[in-house]
């Protein structure tokens, strides 16, 4: 993976993307994330409700992304987790409602891109790069308009949040993996 992190990688250069607003798609968009249990195996689970929006300007350092993301979506696969998970005793989601990102900076090249951000969850925001796969643009037969694709990876601690319930039960790692798929501005594209 050929990444330059440096601050002034393609800040300057064309984006692959038409400037403007461009909106989720949420029927082919999806919040996942991994956590061990017990240490020896792994959950999986992904947040159902999911609200983001993709800004794109003249150069990477005009690029914002916003994300919302209601807690209380959480879906294991498992309806007695997910609600143990979003009790007071876990999430707490009466307290913590939702989970917000805010990119704060958008830099690398081709199709190998990083996405510097605020996560916020319950009033703790700590910063969260993720790394950022670009899958392209197509125009879609179903709509006539652009689509483009990104995968998103990373990693939190749930204890940086205040989250560190499960004693030795839950990892403190959380893997995140975004799939998202945004539409492009109407009267722009294809």
């Amino acid at each position: 993976m050929t990444n330059d992190n440096s601050p002034t990688a393609a800040t300057t250069s064309a984006l692959p993307l038409l400037p403007g607003d461009w909106e989720l798609d949420p029927f082919h968009s999806a919040v996942n994330f991994t956590i061990r249990h017990l240490g020896i195996a792994k959950v999986r689970g992904r947040f159902r409700d999911v609200k983001a929006e993709l800004y794109v300007g003249e150069s990477a350092d005009d690029v914002r992304v916003s994300a919302e993301i209601d807690l209380a979506s959480i879906d294991t696969g498992n309806a007695d987790r997910d609600a143990h998970t979003i009790s007071p005793e876990l999430l707490d989601v009466a307290s913590r409602p939702t989970m917000t990102y805010r990119s704060t900076r958008v830099f690398g090249k081709d199709e190998e891109w990083s996405m510097e951000g605020e996560l916020t969850i319950g009033g703790v925001t700590r910063v969260v790069t993720l790394a950022v796969e670009f899958g392209g643009v197509v125009e879609s037969v179903v709509d006539n308009r652009n689509h483009a694709g990104f995968e998103a990876t990373g990693e939190i601690r749930r204890s940086d949040y205040g989250l560190d319930f499960g004693g030795g039960m839950l990892g403190d790692v959380v893997k995140i993996q975004l799939d998202m798929q945004f539409v492009e501005p109407q009267g722009q594209g294809g």
